[in-house]
């Protein structure tokens, strides 16, 4: 495929540029307005900056299509002079390989088609094969953020094109799998790390703190036969300090209800022989940052601590990215993501993780002690937002 880039001052000087070189056959991938020329930083017009592409099988040396004769748009322009909407859209052709195209030129041209569509902004408009279109359709329905959306575009079309065009649903999804793993493999995931001695566990009212605490603790001492104990500060709220000494005695692990710092360090010098002490803490509107100064003033995050914060799948991504920023204080090791049994959309723990760079520590599917818990890996994450398996 050849793939060109062309400005002109407007979109039918642009339209005669591509199809002097190209011809009437060209795909424009892309248009957008940008500022070119003045001095200093001012005086600078606006110009239309075009991303065209040709099949290399395609006859270019045909005589050029007349200037009223625009070429097929893989999307509408943005200008005035833009096709009418009845205007045929071109599927662009996967690239075969030939006896005249060595493997090199075409990874070259490739790579190069990857560059241009990254620096153009969206690729959204392009009018993708089929089987990637569903699959890239599937993303957005489950609310993915649209650059991860343009990343995993690039890469699939690499695959595509390299493949000679010929993928079916399945073998797509694997792209996928594998684009999510590479990009989110930066990110430290996993669940208690047991290289600290105390776990905290904060996060806003209604996401299942407690529960979920019970589950890592549970998980802890039956699966690594840990010494555990449990220290709360959820004083807000008596029926969380009963349900966690519910989930003590049940363990047979010691409890102890803490009102202030001094509290707290009473309670973690009493359990210093312990292997792991977890916290709970109270559920608050943490979009307020004073809730999240008395946390600081009753835990001391000095500690060894790991402090993973909880979120429901069922929020909105603008409310969990809130809540994220008001802590940004206090370091956060990991999310830990609920209710993932309560929803069908779940792209937001992937764009969280993304826009935070902050792994996944575990998944939280149902109500049950300690089942209900999946310890997270970017594979299980891509396989669980593909609707492939939650548990792989």
């Amino acid at each position: 495929m050849k793939v060109k880039k062309y400005t002109a001052s407007s979109m039918p000087e642009a339209m005669k540029l591509v199809r002097a070189e190209l011809g009437s056959d060209a795909v424009i991938l892309n248009s957008r307005v940008v500022q070119t020329g003045g001095f200093m930083g001012f005086f600078k017009k606006n110009s239309i900056e075009v991303i065209a592409a040709i099949d290399p099988d395609t006859d270019i040396s045909a005589k050029p299509a007349a200037v009223d004769q625009a070429p097929k748009f893989a999307r509408p322009a943005t200008m005035g002079d833009a096709p009418k909407k009845d205007t045929p859209a071109v599927q662009l052709k996967p690239i075969a390989e030939t006896p005249q195209k060595a493997d090199e030129e075409l990874l070259k041209e490739i790579a190069q088609l990857k560059e241009l569509l990254k620096g153009a902004g969206k690729i959204e408009g392009i009018n993708l094969p089929g089987p990637v279109s569903r699959e890239i359709q599937h993303l957005r329905d489950q609310e993915i953020d649209q650059e991860i959306i343009d990343e995993l575009t690039a890469a699939l079309l690499e695959k595509w094109y390299i493949g000679g065009g010929a993928a079916n649903d399945d073998e797509i999804k694997k792209w996928i799998v594998a684009a999510i793993e590479k990009r989110l493999s930066p990110i430290n995931f996993a669940g208690v790390s047991f290289k600290k001695k105390f776990v905290n566990v904060i996060g806003p009212t209604g996401v299942g703190k407690t529960t979920t605490l019970a589950k890592i603790a549970a998980d802890c001492v039956l699966k690594h036969q840990k010494k555990v104990a449990f220290i709360t500060t959820d004083t807000y709220r008596i029926a969380a300090i009963e349900q966690l000494k519910t989930y003590a005695k049940i363990l047979d692990v010691p409890i102890e209800v803490c009102y202030n710092m001094d509290d707290f360090r009473a309670a973690t010098d009493n359990f210093s022989d312990y292997d792991l002490v977890f916290i709970d803490t109270a559920g608050r509107n943490f979009r307020n940052q004073k809730y999240v100064n008395d946390l600081k003033n009753v835990i001391d995050f000095g500690k060894d601590m790991e402090t993973y914060l909880v979120l429901a799948l069922t929020a909105k991504q603008k409310d969990m990215e809130e809540i994220r920023k008001q802590f940004s204080l206090i370091h956060i090791d990991k999310f830990i993501f609920t209710k993932l049994d309560e929803t069908s959309v779940n792209g937001a723990m992937l764009n969280m993780a993304i826009k935070f760079s902050t792994g996944i520590a575990y998944l939280t599917n149902g109500q049950d002690v300690p089942d209900d818990l999946i310890e997270a890996n970017p594979k299980m994450i891509a396989n669980t937002i593909l609707g492939v398996s939650t548990y792989e």
